[in-house]
């Protein structure tokens, strides 16, 4: 039977090969996890890891490469997914969004 995760609270997810993203999750099946308002993680300075990412957020918000979030993703092959405390949030959610 697999776990249930509360909805709505805020993760990283770790990906097998998608990457990473951050969101409010909506719902997990297994490895499938659906995450709402997210934003990929596609480069972070200012944690050494997502586990401190998750706990401190980032401190050189304006070296971080974090894409507009989109209002619903679907990710197939989640390997880790981190609970996020409220500080790391505003921070992730102060990286301004990455466009090229």
């Amino acid at each position: 039977m697999a776990k249930t995760e509360p909805k709505g609270k805020y993760v990283i997810v770790r990906t097998y090969s998608a990457g990473v993203f951050a969101g409010d999750l909506e719902s997990r099946s297994g490895q499938e996890v659906v995450l709402l308002n997210a934003r990929r993680l596609w480069y972070w300075k200012g944690a050494a890891s997502l586990s401190q990412l998750a706990i401190d957020g980032v401190s050189a918000p304006k070296e971080c490469k974090f894409p507009e979030a989109v209002p619903r993703v679907e990710l197939l092959q989640a390997i880790e997914i981190l609970d996020v405390t409220a500080k790391a949030k505003a921070s992730i959610a102060g990286v301004a969004p990455w466009r090229e």
